[in-house]
Parts: C-alpha cells; structure tokens; sequence
C-alpha cells in the first residue's frame, strides 16, 4: 500500500493529530477499586497507545446515578480525576492527545448499582436487555421515567464532568449520545414516549443533546467538545429504529452545524439492517455531506478500508477499536504494513494485565 492518508496529520479544532487513527472508546472494567478511579495500569494502557492520532478513552460516567456496568471509571470524584491525571500525563509525555468520553447508561443500568433504586431513563420502558452488574449479568428492568429536575441535574452532571475532564488535563471530551445509552433514549421514540418538552417531536427529543453542548461549552472550548452517534442502531439494548430514526439523526447533524465542535464520530451499522426498512445502511455516505465539520468514522474497519474512507472523502479519520487493544502500536504497524495481532476476547472485561497491557509491540 502505497499512499495511506490514515497517517496524514489532520487538525481538529485547534489540535493537530500526528495521524488520522482514532483509539475508540472502549469498555475494560479495569477500575476494580471502591473509588472507581483510574489506576497506574490504566495509565500504562493509555501510554501504549499514544501513538493513535487521538486516543478516546473508555466511556466515564459523569454521576453515580450514571453508573451501568461493573468496574468502569467515573470523572465524577475528586479521586477519578487525580486517578486521570496519570493517565493524561503518561499519553501527553509520549506526545499523545486524548479525549475522554462522557457517559449516561440511562436504563442500561440495574437496582444493583444504585442502593436498589431504579436507573433513570426518559421514560418507563423497560429495554430486556442484560446489565453486567458486580454478582453478573442480570435482566435490566423497567427504570424511573426522569423528571425535569432530573433532567436538568443531568445536564449539570456532563457539565461537571467536563469541567473535571479538563481539570484532569484531558485535551478535550467525547458526549456519549449513542450505542442505546441515554442520550440514545431520548432521541428514540421506541425509549422515549414523554409528553413534555423533552418528548414528542424530534426537536424535544433532541432537545437535552443540544443543552448538554451549551453547558458544556461554558466550562472548556466548543473547539474541543466532540460527540458520538450510532444512526442504524437496532436490536441493541432493547433499541428499535422506525420511520422517525433517520429523520431524527439528520435533524441532529444538521444543527450540530451551528457549533464549532472538534469532530462528529458516526458508527456504521454493528449488525445487519439492510432488512429493516428505517435503516441507513452506509453512515458515512449519507452524512459526510449534511456536517460540515471533521467526521470520525467507526465499526468494522480494517487498513485498506479505512484509507480507502479517507481517500474518498467519507471521513477524514477513521477510529479502531479491538485492533488498538491488541495493537497497541497500530499507527507503526500500518506504516510498515506489518502482520497485526489478534485479540483476546475473553479478558476483554476482566481485571489485571492479561489482555490489557501484555500485547506487545513490534520490534
């Protein structure tokens, strides 16, 4: 391979990447501590993979009201945040950037985590799906429709927590509006079934994504506030797409123009929905020409495909998941065109060194 714009610097706000390889978010559940703060190992994780263009860390709960799953960091407490700055300080010290990603569950979450009250969510729907709890998966159940106070305490919460992130030394922060979580919720007519300002038309559904930006942008640069949305999302986390999704969705990209964000990071669909009628099937074509910001790209995307994105001018940088946990040299590896490892799915959740910080570089 030739040419491969994957390893071209691109700027991003006021920030120039060294190459176009994102580090996706990821879950690990490597914060096995009562504070839930990060830890010397997630430093040494991070640090390994400073070389990506910009490393977008595993999604942080902004509030313990936002906690879903066992053993994930939070930027929340004062703990987290000096538990982020190794980490911030290990990635800037390789000459890395890094973007920490904003996180609300919503009703992805169980009693379990909250003193056996019922998670939050924009209406009383229960998903059916699984919720990976301290004593193992459980069946989520049927959650507290949030009331406007609560609503508003939330915004407040990602406003907090972007305030920590940037107390922290993060670069900037990534808000968690996709994958079925709760920002997902509200946008879904399936999760969200409101009577008031924040239901009914895709304006109030969208309504809290866009008060999250405005209070997040008074407490760090709108330059440095990315976001991430997953379109075609369905039959994930109890997500169901009608004929509203996509209008939805464009509705939405359409006014993150009004904003100066440091990019939009869109998932291709995870499984197949070439059969559902709502559906998008290609992402990055139908939205690359609605945003006219820089566009990350994510799901299922291997060396040649990725430059092939980027050459075409879907995205300008495409963001890799599995293949950064058990590559933590990927950029290198892509460069030299170098065999690459596989991963080991099996501690992708677990605690310790095993499949976090054991993969190797090439030499």
């Amino acid at each position: 391979m030739q040419k491969q714009p994957l390893l071209e610097s691109l700027t991003i706000g006021d920030l120039t990447l060294a190459n176009r390889l994102i580090m996706a978010p990821m879950t690990r559940s490597r914060a096995d501590n009562q504070e839930k703060a990060p830890t010397d190992l997630h430093a040494e994780y991070y640090k390994q993979r400073a070389s990506a263009g910009l490393i977008i860390t595993e999604g942080s709960q902004i509030s313990q009201e936002a906690v879903g799953y066992i053993n994930t960091p939070g930027i929340h407490s004062k703990a987290q945040v000096e538990g982020w700055k190794k980490v911030t300080k290990a990635v800037h010290d390789e000459g890395g950037k890094i973007f920490i990603q904003l996180w609300h569950v919503g009703r992805i979450s169980h009693p379990d985590f909250h003193e056996g009250k019922l998670p939050l969510a924009p209406s009383a729907i229960n998903p059916k799906a699984k919720s990976f709890t301290p004593k193992g998966f459980k069946d989520t159940v049927t959650p507290k429709e949030m009331s406007i106070p609560e609503i508003k305490q939330t915004i407040e919460d990602f406003k907090n927590a972007a305030s920590n992130a940037w107390e922290a030394g993060f670069d900037g922060v990534e808000i968690h509006s996709s994958n079925g979580y709760l920002l997902h919720q509200f946008f879904s007519r399936t999760s969200n079934v409101r009577l008031d300002e924040y239901g009914g038309s895709i304006a109030n559904r969208s309504k809290i994504l866009f008060e999250i930006i405005d209070a997040i942008k008074e407490v760090i640069p709108e330059n440095r506030i990315g976001l991430r949305l997953n379109p075609s999302l369905n039959g994930i986390f109890g997500m169901t797409m009608d004929e509203e999704s996509i209008p939805t969705f464009d509705y939405i990209i359409e006014n993150l123009n009004k904003y100066n964000l440091a990019y939009l990071h869109l998932s291709e669909p995870f499984n197949d929905v070439s059969d559902i009628p709502y559906a998008e099937t290609e992402i990055a074509k139908r939205y690359r020409p609605l945003f006219d910001g820089k566009l990350i790209i994510n799901a299922g995307f291997d060396q040649q495909k990725g430059n092939n994105f980027i050459l075409e001018g879907l995205a300008d940088a495409v963001a890799y998941g599995k293949l950064f946990i058990s590559n933590p040299d990927l950029p290198e590896r892509f460069e030299k065109n170098a065999a690459l490892a596989d991963w080991d799915e099996s501690t992708f959740y677990t605690p310790g060194e095993k499949g976090y910080t054991d993969y190797p570089k090439i030499n």
